[in-house]
């Protein structure tokens, strides 16, 4: 049969399915749209809030509740480890310090630091003190040992696009909502921010900001690792005004490669106070076990100093001013 023959016949059979109600059928795709008044805005417009909001904001310290759980699907399982107290340190443009403190004794249960290029990790009831760059050279089976410092940082603030070697693009998404009048799930589009930045001689795809077109905030920031894949995927809810400023009260951290997962959730947060050098500073405590994270071999235990018994309970470590 030539090939002008099969289309004939193809389209004759297109022609007479219809009329003889039989081979296939219809059924109704019921889409559930947002009834929500929606915002808008330009390219230009949500890229200004951006760097606009970015750069009103130099310093947080806020008390937060954390919660942390790992696994996923790769692991088959999850586990979820009990909500304690905590507080967070930011300082622009790299400093972050978070402290964790065990439950009812509130000693502390670790104790974190980055500059932006390595990070120090105390974790009193295990005697250990991690060191480490801010990037993973040597991952662990163990998710939370691939925990950094700058992951929490990048996700705690929106960055400014850099003019100079990043690239904005607007695109029109869809989310799923709860409708505020039925109260059931419906669509809702959103606006995406992708930030392609500059990798040497090419170009890279670095975040997503996604707004709600309800008020315009912007609820989820995607980043992506240098492969493409996604690194880090972080939720906003629940925004409050803090100084004046607007900043959610919930944050959600997912790390889908190492599957472990951050939720802080903010009880008080002051806002470009300031913060010394000496709040940043994280020393080794005597007699703490060192773990290289990037060199292994250089693990061992400090030398304790003459009449000095070892620490490792943190309880008597004050927490960063508030």
């Amino acid at each position: 049969m030539s090939r002008a023959t099969s289309l004939l016949a193809l389209a004759a059979l297109i022609l007479l399915v219809p009329s003889t109600g039989c081979v296939f059928r219809t059924r109704v795709v019921e889409i559930r749209e947002s009834t929500a008044k929606l915002d808008t805005a330009n390219q230009e417009q949500l890229v200004a809030q951006i760097n606009t909001e970015a750069a009103k904001i130099q310093t947080l310290n806020a008390t937060v509740d954390i919660g942390t759980s790992t696994g996923g699907a790769k692991k088959g399982k999850v586990t979820e480890y009990e909500e304690i107290k905590g507080y967070v340190l930011v300082r622009r443009p790299h400093m972050l310090r978070m402290i964790g403190l065990l439950p009812v004794v509130r000693s502390k249960a670790f104790d974190m630091v980055s500059d932006g290029n390595e990070f120090k990790l105390s974790i009193p009831p295990t005697n250990k003190f991690y060191v480490g760059h801010n990037e993973v050279t040597v991952p662990s089976a163990n998710p939370l040992e691939n925990l950094r410092p700058q992951h929490i940082y990048d996700a705690l603030l929106l960055h400014q696009i850099d003019p100079q070697n990043e690239i904005a693009v607007l695109e029109s998404g869809v989310e799923r909502v709860i409708d505020p009048k039925t109260k059931r799930q419906a669509e809702q589009p959103d606006y995406i921010i992708d930030v392609i930045r500059r990798s040497g001689d090419s170009w890279r795809l670095d975040r997503k900001i996604m707004f709600d077109r309800v008020g315009l905030v912007p609820h989820r920031q995607v980043i992506y690792d240098k492969k493409g894949s996604v690194a880090t995927d972080a939720t906003y809810s629940n925004f409050k005004l803090y100084n004046d400023m607007n900043f959610p009260a919930v944050i959600q951290i997912w790390r889908p490669q190492e599957e472990y997962r951050i939720s802080l959730v903010i009880e008080k947060l002051t806002v470009n106070q300031p913060i010394t050098d000496d709040q940043f500073a994280l020393q080794q405590p005597p007699g703490s076990l060192l773990m290289n994270l990037d060199n292994k071999n250089q693990n061992a235990a400090a030398p304790l100093p003459t009449g000095v018994p070892p620490r490792n309970s943190g309880k008597n470590d004050p927490p960063p001013k508030l």
